[in-house]
């Protein structure tokens, strides 16, 4: 398997493109959005509401804080998860610029 060549892209590029691929999967998108409905932290409540088995809830949130996108607090015997505002920022400006660069229909296609 060849070279990513990182290196030659714009830490922009590279941030974006690794904060999108932590939330490439349907689950991940799933969890962020029973996140944010919740406006609280998550602890236990995702296996039940998304019907997913527990380690495969736990793989998703664990590539999703690894990414920074979401934070999560010990309580008790229970983690609870909650979105990282400050990744989140990176993410809704970068990825908003970038769908926002695209200035309308072309006359080329």
């Amino acid at each position: 398997m060849g070279l990513t060549k990182t290196e030659i892209f714009t830490q922009e590029q590279n941030q974006l493109s690794t904060l999108l691929k932590a939330i490439a999967h349907p689950a991940r998108i799933a969890i962020l959005q029973r996140i944010i409905i919740s406006n609280t932290c998550i602890c236990g409540d995702l296996v039940g509401e998304l019907g997913l088995a527990q380690a495969t809830i736990s793989q998703h949130l664990k590539e999703l804080k690894t990414a920074k996108i979401i934070q999560g607090t010990i309580e008790g015997v229970s983690v609870c998860y909650c979105i990282n505002p400050k990744t989140w920022k990176i993410l809704e400006e970068q990825f908003g610029g970038f769908l926002g660069s695209y200035k309308g229909e072309t006359v080329c296609c």
